[in-house]
């Protein structure tokens, strides 16, 4: 493992103590919803790191297209693998949270639909990668579903406009509709900092895993 992911591991450790210092010791109990609401903290930025590792994922596909990089293509296997790890996490925290708010585990509602489909998309990816004995093929072929899936990501941030759902709006990426408390917002984008740092050093040690692995199969 080289210093600069050894340095970004301890940054993420440091990161994720920190977040639960703030989730927990810093922000107040939510009036409403009292301290279930505290799973926001892990739920919003988990997706938001999602979204950041598939926006890798379409570059580095892109690029891979183009230049037929081994490099690239490790970039993008690694980042969905990340990826999909984040946004399963969104998932199943928003599951929890759905439990106690809403009444019940799942619900066919349009955000939860779409990000679902997202979710299988990108793990269709990553079965794709594998259903050729050809890994240039394979990963010739991921390239291209990582480039036409990046689209999906715009589908699940507007579906809560475009149709009727449970699921609220967004509250930062929408102009006038952070309306929360600014102590509120900190916890998340602390916990974003620190769950973003924790995805690069995933994506950074898979990078090199699969480097050796190309390497061993040279």
């Amino acid at each position: 493992m080289t210093v600069p992911t050894r340095v970004l591991g301890w940054l993420a450790t440091l990161g994720l103590a920190a977040g639960l210092v703030v989730a927990f010791g810093v922000a107040p109990r939510e009036v409403t919803q009292g301290n279930v609401q505290r799973i926001m903290y892990v739920h919003v930025p988990a997706v938001w790191v999602a979204y950041l590792a598939f926006t890798v994922v379409f570059a580095a596909s892109v690029a891979h297209l183009w230049t037929r990089s081994p490099a690239a293509d490790r970039v993008a296997a690694a980042s969905t693998e990340v990826g999909v790890v984040f946004l399963g996490i969104n998932i199943v925290t928003g599951s929890i949270w759905g439990k106690p708010t809403w009444g019940t585990w799942w619900t066919w509602d349009a955000r939860l639909t779409s990000v679902t489909v997202v979710f299988l998309m990108y793990l269709g990816y990553l079965m794709l990668r594998r259903m050729t004995d050809d890994p240039e093929r394979g990963a010739r072929y991921a390239a291209v579903l990582g480039t036409l899936a990046a689209p999906s990501i715009y589908l699940v941030h507007t579906s809560v406009y475009w149709w009727r759902t449970l699921h609220q709006p967004p509250s930062l990426l929408k102009a006038g509709s952070a309306t929360m408390p600014a102590v509120f917002w900190m916890a998340i984008l602390v916990n974003f900092a620190a769950l973003g740092l924790l995805a690069a050093y995933f994506v950074l040690r898979r990078m090199d895993l699969l480097r050796r692995e190309q390497e061993a199969l040279a």
